[in-house]
């Protein structure tokens, strides 16, 4: 390892030859990660308040279809940074289960409300 301007930089031999030198993911490019992650699942929730709100009800094919494309593209996202060590598989489990808990209380109050 090696340290070039407050980073930590890891030195990749391969085997046959050859290294390459690749900065290390830090903690600072996790909390971004997560936080970008979490961002991205409230806005999915302000969209669906939105459309309860204003637009459809949460039986609508519409409402359905918005809802599973949404969240679709945040298990995809999740998976990613996964993928590339930026959260643990926990952390992403985590944050699709708290919205998909704050999504049904609020169809559960929307429900309420007709």
């Amino acid at each position: 390892m090696y340290k070039e301007e407050n980073k930590l930089i890891i030195l990749i031999r391969f085997v046959g030859g050859g290294d390459i030198l690749m900065p290390e993911v830090t903690i600072d490019h996790r909390e971004k990660a997560y936080a970008l992650l979490k961002a991205d699942a409230d806005k999915i929730l302000r969209l669906i308040e939105v459309q309860i709100d204003n637009l459809t009800m949460p039986q609508c094919p519409l409402y359905e279809e918005v809802l599973d494309t949404q969240m679709y593209g945040l298990s995809r996202e999740i998976d990613f940074a996964v993928r590339l060590n930026l959260i643990n598989e926990d952390e992403g489990k985590a944050l699709l289960e708290n919205l998909e808990r704050r999504l049904n209380i609020l169809h559960e109050a929307a429900q309420k409300s007709v």
